[in-house]
Order: C-alpha cells, then structure tokens, then sequence
C-alpha cells in the first residue's frame, strides 16, 4: 500500500452536488466550494494546479451530477475513482460520526482516497458510442416506466372520464420508444465491436435483442474480465455468512444493481430456452434450493457464459 502512495503525492475528496461541489485535500483543514459549470471547474483547476498534479481524485457517483467534472478531470490527466456511494456510506459512518455536511462528505472521500487508493480503479471515459447507448437505453427504460404507469391509470374505472388522454399519452410513449430502438440499432450496426458483441450474446439462448442492447450499454466490460469480476461488477456474487457452525443463504450484493432485473428476465427465458441452463436450474430445485435462489444462480451463469464467448470472439 506505502508504495502506491508514493506515486500519488495528494488525496482530493470531492463532494458534489447539482449546482456546487465541496473541495478536500487530505491532511489539511481548508475546503473550498465552486459551482458546478465550467468556469468553477477552471477556477478549482487554477486553485489546485499543485495539488493535481501528482493527485489521486476521489468523488461519489451522483448519477449525473459528477459527470461533466469527472469528464474534465480526466481529460486534464488527472486520476479519479468514481466512488461506489454505499460503500463511501459505510466509511464515513466507521467514523462514529451522525453529522452530515458537504464538508465532512469531502473529508471523507479525501481520506477514502488515502486509505484505499490501492484498491481502488481510475475510471476511464466510455467511447462515445457505448456512452450515447447508454443515455438511450436509459431513456428507453424511462419510458416504459411511464408506460406502465399510464396503462395502469387508464384501467382504473374511476378514470373513464379521462381515458382518452390516457391513450393519447400511451400512443405518444410507445412512438417515442420505437424511435430510440431505431436510434439504438442504427448506433449499434455503426460500430462493429459493439455489432459483433451483440451478436455473440444473441446466440446464447435466452438473449434476445432487448436484453443483448441494454447489457452493451450497462456491462461495457463484457469480455474483459474474469468471471469472478464480471459477476461481482452485475451484483451476482455470493457473499458467505457464517458464524461459528452456522453458514446461512449467501446473498448477492453490491455491484450494478440496475442489471438485476434485465439479468432476471434472460434467466427466465434461459430456464426454458436454454438446455444446460435449464438441467441445471432443474437439478438445484431437486435439491432443495429456492426457485428464486435458483434463478439468481442461472443469472450468474448466464453473464459468466457471455463473459466467456465474447473474450473468446475478440481473441
């Protein structure tokens, strides 16, 4: 641990919200606040010239508020780790500390960052088409949460009197979701990897177009990892519980908990569709276990065999 320490000379912690972010180094008592626009990013950039030189970044993964930042940073070559929130949750309350601020959040990254930096991976900006597929997808994921909601407002009896604006609506979300699947399948017959990954995945009964799409845009790293990381990285990975002779049910955490349920429909579908899946599925019920334990089992064989064909195709 002393020796990556040694490359990186500071810790920066950076707590950020929609319209400011908090600024910490650490090891000293002073934080600075600026907007979150360009010109903030330029004057902390000015203000930490020294500093960022030999720093090793650490800020929390908002969603979309740390993503214009981090983009900067980056391309200013200076190294940042996108911090897991839960995981960033569980340190600062390590600490015995029941206060919330933007100032201590900062603190905490920074020391975060000191104390971790050897386990912790430098974020590296998506190409531009996995990002474009992803802002679609996600938008795609939007909708039909809108639609369902629409649909299910329009069945209740109460709501007849205005049905009608509820099937205008319906109409207008499901064009609006045609249009970003053309957007979606145009963006990816554009790009050959991306072209030649889906196309892998969609001959692994159980993955269809819908599921093939949306993992491109969410599990990038597809084919890049070992089998253990990519299962940890889709939240599939079992973690032990024992204590003395008791060893209970191993559940899954952490990792892209979004995965789950696109992960959880292609089991569902693999369970059926696909025969070694599917004997095995059945094997695991015969021995008792869960059929939803069952099925989370599938889940993580399912990204394991994706894992494998697609490095296989790019070897």
């Amino acid at each position: 641990m002393n020796s990556i320490k040694k490359v990186y000379q500071n810790f920066i912690g950076i707590d950020i919200s929609k319209n400011d972010f908090v600024v910490s180094v650490y090891g000293k008592q002073k934080v600075n606040h600026y907007d979150n626009t360009e010109e903030g990013f330029n004057k902390f950039l000015l203000d930490y010239s020294s500093e960022l030189t030999e720093a090793f970044v650490v800020l929390e993964n908002t969603g979309s508020y740390e993503s214009a930042l981090l983009t900067f940073l980056i391309n200013q070559q200076v190294t940042v780790h996108r911090a897991d929130t839960r995981k960033v949750k569980s340190y600062i309350r390590s600490w015995g500390k029941q206060a919330k601020t933007d100032k201590i959040d900062a603190k905490a990254l920074a020391s975060y960052g000191f104390e971790r930096s050897e386990y912790l991976e430098a974020f590296v900006i998506p190409a531009d088409s996995i990002n474009q597929l992803k802002i679609l997808s996600q938008r795609r994921i939007d909708l039909v949460k809108i639609l369902v909601q629409e649909k299910n407002r329009s069945q209740v009896p109460a709501m007849e009197i205005i049905k009608g604006s509820f099937l205008k609506i319906i109409n207008i979300i499901k064009d609006e979701i045609d249009e970003i699947d053309q957007k979606i399948n145009i963006l990816i017959q554009a790009d050959k990897e991306i072209k030649m990954k889906k196309e892998v995945m969609l001959s692994v009964p159980g993955i269809g177009n819908k599921t093939a799409s949306l993992l491109l845009a969410f599990l990038p790293e597809l084919g890049l990892l070992n089998r253990k990381k990519i299962s940890s990285l889709s939240g599939l990975a079992p973690h032990p519980r024992q204590s003395g002779n008791k060893d209970s049910y191993r559940p899954t955490v952490g990792g892209r908990r979004h995965l789950r349920p696109i992960l959880f429909m292609a089991a569902m579908s693999a369970r059926r569709h696909h025969p070694k899946l599917s004997a095995f599925y059945h094997s695991l019920i015969l021995k008792g276990k869960k059929p939803i334990v069952a099925l989370v089992a599938i889940m993580r064989k399912l990204i394991v065999i994706l894992n494998a064909k697609i490095r296989d195709s790019m070897l």
